[in-house]
């Protein structure tokens, strides 16, 4: 059986010869580029995007939206693709903290500020 010394040896040799191969290799090589991310990405994030440069530039609604008129005729809408979303509220300009409350679709929820926010449907990414 051989010894531990003897396998590394060899396997230094393999190694230095697959360094030195791919050292000549890289003579020929005018410039090394990755490719296009879009050519790397796989599932979501591949989805992001081609969601991107198809010209949304949130396609999970991460920013924040403006309220509306915020009535209970007039509820400002908040896309989902699920059944709720949690979502906080800036009461006032000058608040310090944020509300947070979970909506649910199909049902219109006020804000301890007066504000009334409903869940649309949106197709997902």
């Amino acid at each position: 059986m051989e010894n531990k010394l003897t396998i590394l040896h060899k396997n230094r040799g393999s190694f230095k010869q697959r360094l030195t191969l791919f050292l000549k290799s890289l003579k020929h090589v005018k410039e090394i580029t990755m490719g296009d991310p879009l050519d790397h990405a796989t599932g979501i994030e591949k989805r992001e995007l081609l969601a991107q440069l198809a010209g949304n530039p949130n396609p999970f609604n991460e920013k924040m939206i403006k309220r509306g008129p915020g009535t209970i005729e007039q509820p400002t809408e908040i896309p989902s693709a699920f059944e709720s979303r949690i979502i906080g509220c800036i009461c006032h300009h000058d608040a310090t903290a944020i509300f947070f409350m979970w909506l649910h679709k199909g049902h219109p929820k006020r804000c301890e500020c007066g504000y009334w926010f409903k869940l649309v449907h949106k197709t997902p990414v």
